[in-house]
């Protein structure tokens, strides 16, 4: 399993930050086994409050107040980090941030959502009353209705167990009451988390 600060995601958002003149600010947020599953969901709208409490020029880190634009903040991962990703944007659309703040969008890269032969491991890192049950792994039309972005991107990737899942949240979020632009991206040759 990968984390925030592994070669290849280090590498992978470095690359992305540069050549899309953007600042990226990763989550190094606790696994599994050491912490519980649910505390990297934590970890991350903990991670976007530190990057909100920027906006009013006056966070912790001088360059972050001084070079982002925090009206176009956007939240991006793959795979089960996807998930996180969709459930922090769903938070965003139910809670208030601070008013110099703006997440336009968010980017899901394969993301996971129950259905597959991962589930068992969901199972087993899930406390026995969660399991698949756990709405995060149930697209409630509520939820997606509230998704706090005007924007979505889906990428999803034929040689990827994942494919119809992701498939099936855009198809999901285009019935539901949502009001953004969604976006799917299908990649014929590439396999998981590419």
């Amino acid at each position: 399993m990968q984390f925030a600060f592994s070669r290849q995601y280090h590498n992978s958002v470095s690359t992305i930050a540069v050549e899309s003149c953007t600042i990226a600010v990763s989550v190094k947020y606790g696994l599994f086994p050491s912490c519980p599953l649910l505390a990297c969901y934590e970890d991350s709208c903990a991670a976007l409050w530190w990057v909100a409490r920027h906006a009013g020029g006056n966070g912790a880190k001088p360059w972050l107040n001084k070079h982002a634009d925090f009206g176009r903040v956007f939240i991006d991962r793959d795979s089960a980090r996807g998930n996180i990703s969709h459930t922090l944007v769903t938070r965003v659309g139910s809670i208030e941030l601070p008013q110099d703040i703006k997440v336009v969008g968010v980017i899901l890269v394969q993301p996971y959502f129950g259905g597959t032969e991962d589930d068992q491991m969901w199972l087993y890192v899930c406390p026995p009353l969660v399991g698949l049950l756990d709405l995060r792994l149930k697209l409630a039309k509520e939820d997606l209705a509230r998704l706090g972005c005007e924007k979505v991107l889906v990428l999803v990737a034929k040689k990827d167990h994942l494919m119809e899942m992701g498939i099936g949240y855009s198809e999901e979020l285009k019935k539901s009451e949502w009001r953004g632009s969604m976006e799917l991206v299908k990649n014929i040759e590439e396999k998981h988390c590419f």
